[in-house]
Parts: structure tokens; sequence; C-alpha cells
């Protein structure tokens, strides 16, 4: 039967680690057009591999090598590095773009330094950071610097204490410029995550604004209790309305 040749042939390069755990698999038009067979029997294929928990596919992004979506807790401080590493994965940064930048609204009225830099975990692109720090603090930071550790640590080496940070998650669709970058479809979906991270003085010393592909990343919060008043509304959501928002 055609599609069992198929899956072993996948099921090979999954195996052998020519394909990773969360890359995207070739669309079903280009796998019929390698094997020389129909797109049903690819799919069929496909279908078999997930039985066996080695693929996996979601809505805007066709199929991809079945891992553990890396989950950051919320309610505490870490950084991309630290969950990825506490995932088993190695972490790692490139620069894409360094120099001086428009403040965003958390640091209105400050000179900064914007940061761009596409972080991958085992060489594959995970995230698509961009960061705002003022150029008060990021005097002396170099490049290759932002590329070889986290800002937090570099704010550390400056003497600054880190205090609270604001988290705000919503959902986007990637551009042509972020799927090229992050090797996912354009117009799937993305988590955004946008940080201000506080000194102990309670000043933004740091914004933050991470892009991930949803197949890859959960977001997930400890509840203490359950509230009866508000059991049926998840913590920390935010309507929002155009015009306005409410809580």
């Amino acid at each position: 039967m055609r599609y069992l040749e198929v899956a072993e042939a996948l099921r090979e390069e999954i195996q052998t680690g020519r394909r990773r755990p969360g890359g995207l698999i070739d669309s079903e038009a280009t796998l019929a057009g390698r094997y020389g067979v129909s797109r049903d029997t690819v799919r069929r294929a496909l279908e078999h591999l997930r039985q066996d928990g080695l693929v996996a596919s979601r809505q805007g992004f066709g199929w991809y090598v079945a891992a553990d979506p890396v989950r950051q807790a919320l309610g505490r401080l870490t950084t991309i590095e630290a969950t990825l590493a506490e995932a088993g994965m190695q972490p790692s940064r490139r620069v894409l773009e360094f120099g001086p930048g428009v403040a965003p609204p958390e640091l209105k009225g400050e000179r900064v330094v914007r940061v761009r830099r596409l972080n991958l975990a085992d060489d594959e692109p995970f995230g698509l950071v961009t960061v705002w720090v003022p150029s008060r603090l990021a005097q002396g930071i170099t490049a290759e610097q932002a590329e070889a550790r986290t800002f937090y640590e570099l704010l550390g080496d400056r003497g600054v204490v880190l205090g609270r940070a604001q988290q705000t998650i919503t959902a986007t669709l990637a551009n042509a410029e972020d799927a090229q970058l992050l090797a996912v479809p354009s117009g799937s979906p993305l988590l955004v995550c946008r940080r201000a991270t506080h000194d102990a003085d309670n000043q933004v010393v740091l914004v933050s604004e991470h892009r991930y592909p949803a197949h890859r990343t959960e977001f997930c919060v400890d509840v203490a209790r359950a509230d009866p008043a508000t059991a049926l509304a998840p913590p920390g959501v935010r309507l929002v309305h155009s015009g306005g928002s409410h809580d």
C-alpha cells in the first residue's frame, strides 16, 4: 500500500532527526509530487503517523512533527532562555537589528535603544523578540553582548534590581516577514506577549514584545482557588471593545 511507504519514509526522517520536533512538514501537494502519489495517499500516510504520535496538525499551520509545546508559567519573572532550558532545549539568539529607536508608550519621553532578535531552540526559530531599553541603561551594551546574554543579565550588570512586570498576551497573524523568520506559513497564528519590566523603584526599565508560533507555545497560570463569584472567567481576562476596554 503506497500510503505506508510514504509514512515509513517520513517516519525515518523524523526518527533520524532530519525533521525536528515542532518543525513544519512540507505541504500535502509538495509531498504528493515528491513521492508520485495523490494527496489522498499523503493524507492517509500523515494520519497513520498521527495515530503513532509522530505528527500533528493545526488550523493555519498544516502538518508538523509532534512535540510538547513549551509552557511558560505566568506569575513569575523569567526569560525565554530559562523556559527553553527547563524544557531541555538549547537556547540561542541572533540579533537582527540594533540601534536607536522610537520609545514605546511605556517609556514615553525616554531615549531608547531598540533591539530585534530571533530566539532559537536547538537552532530552530522559536520566537521573534523586540526589546526597548532606556539609552541611559543601555550605554556600553553592544550587539554582540545582546546576542550572547539576556537583557535581564545585562541590566543586572549595571546594578538594576528588577521588580515587578506587567504582561499582556494577545494573538495576531504572521505577516510575510514574521513567517520567513519563524519558518511558518504567512497568515498563521502567533501568540504575542508584551511585557513592561519595572525596577525595585517601580520605574519601567525594559519593554519587550515576543512573537511565538501558536503551535509551539502555551502560557499557563496557577489559580490558588476558585472564587464562585468569578469562576466562569479565566483570571486576568479583559474584554476589549472598539472605543475602550472593560475589566
